[in-house]
């Protein structure tokens, strides 16, 4: 049983868990909005978020589902290479785990 499982074992902690990644999922986001407006990777940090989110909340899945979509035809529509995309998704996730890192340090 992983550490989720057991605080998701019964009522109380299973809504605490909820609440627990409700706050970081939605303290990322906001950052991410943020950062869409200061210098920063605003988009990045923003699906970062709702990474988060779609963990406990589906109406954040159906919103990664359609940023997927939306990114898919976009980019099939500017026919960008398939490295270039996973060029992009790795430095950006390589750019979030810096950040965390920096943040947490």
């Amino acid at each position: 049983m992983n550490f989720r499982q057991q605080i998701k074992s019964n009522l109380y902690g299973s809504i605490v868990w909820r609440v627990f990644i409700g706050v970081i999922g939605g303290l990322v986001t906001i950052i991410g909005t943020i950062f869409l407006f200061a210098p920063g990777p605003g988009l990045l940090v923003l699906l970062a978020g709702l990474g988060i989110l779609a963990t406990e909340f589906a109406w954040a899945a159906n919103a990664i589902r359609k940023t997927k979509s939306i990114a898919q035809t976009t980019s099939e529509k500017f026919r960008i290479p398939l490295w270039v995309k996973y060029l992009l998704v790795a430095g950006g996730a390589l750019f979030s785990i810096a950040l965390l890192v920096i943040l947490y340090a």
